[in-house]
């Protein structure tokens, strides 16, 4: 299965809970790097335009942060994990269609099997960066708690999968952020 994306020079898996900055810290990085050179994909963004496609809602309003995507939540998690246990590297797939920069960030990954997938295509390139935040830190962002999603593999599915190449601590100190930040930049242009 040859993944259709050109060949990168470094894949970046970023994982962590709801609210936790993994956006913040994906966007921060292509910023500083730019985007010739740095893609960030979103494993949500093909799983939310099929959605939507076979539901008849607004895919761009899937994208965003409101209440309109939250209503949906639960039943798109359901719909995605569907997907994934027919084809569990369909949505990998289809982020790297197409993509020529030689830097991935993948700013959602949610489970072992998208880690999998991204070891078995790309090899050595892939490392995995889990992005965490004290709860405090996520509920002054917004989070609270809901079950069904909170408690759903979706969010948990890699609590428990240790061994992370790279641990980036956002709990709202900007200068700690900053330095984190700057080790993994250093990291990231000695692979170009």
């Amino acid at each position: 299965m040859a993944p259709l994306g050109g060949a990168p020079r470094l894949v970046l898996l970023f994982s962590g809970k709801r609210k936790s900055g993994k956006d913040f810290v994906t966007e921060a990085l292509q910023s500083r790097l730019g985007a010739d050179v740095c893609a960030v994909l979103r494993l949500s963004g093909p799983l939310k335009e099929q959605y939507a496609q076979e539901h008849g809602l607004n895919f761009q309003r899937l994208l965003d942060a409101s209440t309109y995507k939250e209503a949906f939540r639960k039943d798109m998690i359901r719909w995605g994990e569907e997907k994934r246990q027919a084809d569990p590297g369909f949505f990998c797939r289809k982020i790297v269609e197409g993509i020529s920069q030689p830097i991935w960030l993948v700013s959602d990954t949610r489970r072992v099997s998208d880690i999998q997938w991204f070891r078995e295509a790309y090899g050595a390139m892939t490392q995995t960066v889990r992005v965490v935040a004290l709860e405090q830190s996520r509920q002054q962002r917004g989070w609270v708690f809901t079950p069904g999603v909170d408690d759903a593999e979706s969010e948990c599915g890699l609590d428990n999968f240790g061994g992370f190449d790279w641990v980036i601590e956002n709990h709202g100190d900007e200068q700690c952020l900053e330095e984190q930040l700057e080790n993994l930049i250093e990291f990231i242009r000695s692979r170009l």
